[in-house]
């Protein structure tokens, strides 16, 4: 029988969304986690949650569950734009924070959540899930171990053929996004590169941004729980590209689409060059020099270097078992390589980063 842990976090959940719903249901799988509120505008939308869940607390307005001092962690799972405004205030009110990507919609609200977080010395982190998945983390112990030599290039994508989250919803209105596709989709390919490359400061980036299909209504897909609008315009990107110079030198070439004439429906890679192999994935093959030419091995995953739930992994961290897997000034040069992506793309220039 598993020991019984040392304490209890009581846990808020702002937005009961389908992502909102994962973080439930993520929470859950932790002896030491108890979902006992739960914030959500709509009132059905929340009584299914919360009766599904046995949440005991539910309520529109997540402000009250901040005034709660039975509440340990504020989990957000709201539109983009809500993410820093929510967490600061969440953060005020001397709460631990998990926000799902993108920290912000601007590196300046993201800065102002560090700053927030180290004054009230509580935790933040942005579950970027995919650097959770043991592919990746098999592929960093490779890193690690120095198979692919000195790293010099790497590509990373996430694109799909026809995956807008419901066109008309707060995902395709920049109002509420902030970003498309880039800021949905694009920063898991970019988070989890530069995670493996074990670089993410930036010296410049050069962006180019598209609109195409999604005004046209093609591409849509089925994601997400949120009303949709019929007249709302589509604002948003639904194709994206970058070539980022980090300051080591190395470089990165990022591209996401939501909606694009591809022959996969849905295909998520990466590609990572060192002086001695190359490493690819999905799946995990390393490709190496030979005396016959070249070996292309499968992978098999390793064991994983921390869980896979990224819930569970902060429950982790707050009981002082394991550090952060997603450090918050990680998160703070993303999304300063977004913000450069969108500059990039409006001014026609190549942005240089401090």
């Amino acid at each position: 029988m598993p020991a019984k842990p040392s304490r209890t976090f009581n846990i808020a959940v702002i937005g009961a969304g389908a992502i909102g719903l994962d973080h439930i249901k993520s929470f859950k799988q932790h002896p030491a986690a108890r979902v006992l509120g739960l914030a959500e505008v709509s009132p059905e939308r929340g009584r299914d949650a919360a009766d599904e869940h046995d949440i005991l607390h539910l309520v529109t307005d997540y402000r009250e569950l901040l005034k709660r001092d039975d509440i340990d962690v504020v989990s957000i799972a709201l539109p983009n734009f809500l993410h820093a405004p929510v967490g600061l205030e969440a953060l005020k009110a001397g709460k631990h924070v998990m926000i799902d990507k993108p920290m912000a919609t601007n590196a300046r609200d993201a800065a102002k959540l560090i700053s927030e977080a180290r004054k009230r010395r509580r935790r933040l982190m942005v579950g970027q899930n995919m650097r959770f998945t043991a592919e990746i983390q098999t592929a960093k112990q490779l890193i690690n171990q120095g198979k692919l030599g000195d790293i010099y290039h790497a590509k990373t994508s996430w694109n799909r053929r026809s995956g807008i989250p419901r066109i008309g919803s707060w995902f395709t209105q920049k109002q509420f996004a902030g970003g498309g596709c880039t800021y949905d989709i694009g920063v898991h390919a970019l988070d989890r590169v530069l995670y493996l490359v074990g670089e993410f400061e930036a010296a410049s980036v050069s962006g180019q941004t598209y609109s195409r299909l999604g005004p046209l209504g093609r591409g849509d897909g089925n994601w997400g729980r949120g009303e949709i609008d019929p007249n709302a315009t589509f604002d948003v990107d639904d194709l994206a590209v970058a070539l980022i110079k980090l300051k080591s030198g190395r470089t990165v070439f990022l591209e996401t689409s939501w909606a694009a004439h591809l022959p996969d429906h849905d295909l998520v890679s990466s590609q990572i060059l060192g002086t001695d192999a190359g490493l690819m994935l999905n799946p995990l093959r390393l490709i190496r020099p030979s005396r016959q030419g070249y070996v292309t091995e499968e992978l098999k995953t390793s064991t994983p270097l921390v869980t896979e739930n990224r819930m569970v992994h902060f429950i982790d961290v707050l009981l002082g078992k394991v550090e952060p897997f997603v450090k918050m000034e990680e998160s703070l040069a993303v999304q300063k390589i977004l913000d450069a992506i969108y500059k990039s793309a409006e001014t026609g220039r190549e942005v240089r980063l401090r």
